[in-house]
């Protein structure tokens, strides 16, 4: 990033020799300073002076068409600090202006489906041979409906099938762009999402493999979102490197923002994975600075919420101020999502039971608006909700409607890790195991209880999640204190202060006893 950084500066100083009445007498040379230097000042995280040099561009432009490059840099100055609705907004005006239409009065399904058709039309060979895109005005076009995608899918999910399906089309019909893949890697997180994880599997390899023929412009964001879904077939702990490879990828291309995403679902990935606490929180706060550096405020807010959980974990007492919490809260869905669904983890953890029901209800309430594709989060969501999930619907017996409710709350979030089993049975395979166990538990069918709870113990030490092995036995530990077997519950509860203390979780080891 420290080229883009001399870059501005070089370009910063080109500005400065020009001459009053430049536009007028030089317009080609001024349009393309201020153009680059609004590019480099948003690859370094200078928002205000990008945006002062793409205002100048529109102010000064002779047409529409020689204000697209800024009004691109724009939308993206607004997505990376906390105008994303704005950004949105703004690039459905440009689209229209190019018209471009799409077309989302249809029903989700309906547009879903002919994408399926379109692509089911065309082998995979005949996808990576197809033409180049040469037409200027189309290229710029996709690098806004691109835009559109990570946008969308934050705040306006509903809309990003419609969004994937429009840059599968136009690159059929016109040519791959630059940006082409991501349209692909899109469509295969929002089909694996859905339930086809083998169908999202090839569309995002597809989408890697097209980075070869149209080169690696959005390289960055392609591997994170594919990376994410191929956690859900490969092995958990094989994901990091991959997202190393795309935050190196984004770094080159100037791309601050995806490479941050590489890092949080990174991190994120490191957390389901067991990595040690320490090591986590250290990663987050290098992670930390490169947001600050780069004035993105989403990611801050994010990192904030992850880093105060793994505070508690350890014991520590340090504080956690976030900035522009509820600004962000009222504004992008998925910060809420995340909000409360943090909230209802950490309750859960520290066997809050009034805070646990409350954030997991708000969470549900949020959830089916934010993020259109298949995510590392989902994991965790699924897991704990369906544990709290269970507990409430066993503190509800007394109430039929109420401990129905629960119990199919819980039994969704069992069938969702089922289904991930049969992708990946190295990272689904404890955790359904425990959604069975706390079940049987809320049924009464203790004998079946302390099956799944054994096989939950030894899937997570098999499988290296040691975190989720001292889950296992903690909640075998309450379920045994609750049938009054206190010899086996006191054994279960140190072989989960054992594990905890290994994962580095100090302070969760203090709350066992």
């Amino acid at each position: 990033m420290s080229d883009f950084g001399a870059a501005y500066s070089y370009f910063n100083h080109g500005i400065s020799f020009l001459q009053e009445g430049h536009w007028q007498e030089h317009y080609d040379l001024s349009l393309r300073l201020f153009e680059l230097a609004a590019k480099c000042a948003l690859a370094i995280g200078d928002l205000a002076s990008s945006m002062l040099h793409s205002e100048q561009v529109m102010k000064e432009s002779r047409s529409f068409e020689d204000a697209l490059n800024v009004m691109y840099i724009s939308t993206c100055a607004l997505a990376y600090s906390s105008g994303l609705p704005d950004s949105i907004q703004n690039s459905i005006g440009v689209l229209t202006n190019l018209g471009i239409d799409l077309q989302e009065s249809r029903g989700t399904e309906v547009c879903v489906q002919e994408t399926i058709t379109l692509l089911t039309t065309h082998t995979d060979e005949d996808l990576l041979n197809t033409r180049q895109m040469t037409e200027p005005t189309m290229i710029i076009a996709l690098k806004f409906l691109a835009k559109l995608e990570l946008g969308m899918t934050q705040i306006k999910p509903r809309l990003v099938p419609f969004v994937s399906q429009k840059i599968i089309e136009l690159s059929l019909a016109k040519g791959m762009s630059p940006v082409s893949p991501i349209g692909f890697v899109y469509f295969g997180a929002l089909m694996s999402k859905r339930g086809d994880i083998i169908s999202g599997y090839r569309y995002v390899k597809l989408a890697l493999s097209l980075l070869d023929k149209v080169g690696r412009e959005c390289a960055g964001e392609v591997i994170c979102i594919a990376t994410q879904i191929k956690i859900f077939v490969e092995p958990i702990q094989a994901a990091l490197e991959h997202h190393n490879d795309g935050y190196a990828a984004s770094m080159v291309a100037g791309d601050a923002f995806n490479a941050l995403l590489n890092t949080l679902l990174k991190n994120s990935c490191m957390y389901v994975a067991g990595v040690k606490l320490q090591t986590i929180l250290e990663e987050y706060e290098i992670m930390m600075r490169l947001a600050k550096e780069n004035n993105h405020s989403i990611f801050l807010v994010h990192i904030k919420q992850i880093q105060r959980d793994i505070l508690r974990l350890i014991g520590s007492d340090e504080e956690v101020t976030i900035p522009e919490h509820e600004k962000l809260i009222a504004s992008n869905n998925s910060v809420l999502k995340t909000f409360c669904f943090r909230k209802a983890y950490i309750s859960f953890m520290f066997r809050s039971y009034d805070d646990a029901k409350e954030y997991v209800l708000k969470f549900f309430d949020c959830r089916e608006n934010a993020w259109a594709n298949l995510m590392v989060t989902h994991v965790y969501h699924a897991l704990y909700t369906g544990l709290i999930s269970f507990w409430v619907a066993r503190e509800s017996r007394a109430i039929d409607a109420q401990y129905q409710y629960w119990i199919a709350m819980g039994n969704e979030s069992k069938l969702t890790l089922k289904r991930w089993v049969q992708s990946s049975p190295w990272t689904f395979e404890n955790k359904w195991y425990l959604l069975e166990a706390e079940e049987s538990f809320s049924h009464n069918d203790y004998e079946a209880a302390k099956s799944f709870y054994k096989q939950a113990i030894s899937s997570a030490k098999l499988h290296k999640f040691v975190h989720e092995e001292a889950l296992a036995y903690e909640l075998a530990a309450y379920f045994h204190l609750e049938l009054g077997e206190m010899e086996q519950s006191m054994e279960y509860f140190l072989a989960a202060h054992e594990r905890y203390h290994e994962w580095g979780a100090f302070g969760k080891c203090s709350s066992l006893f």
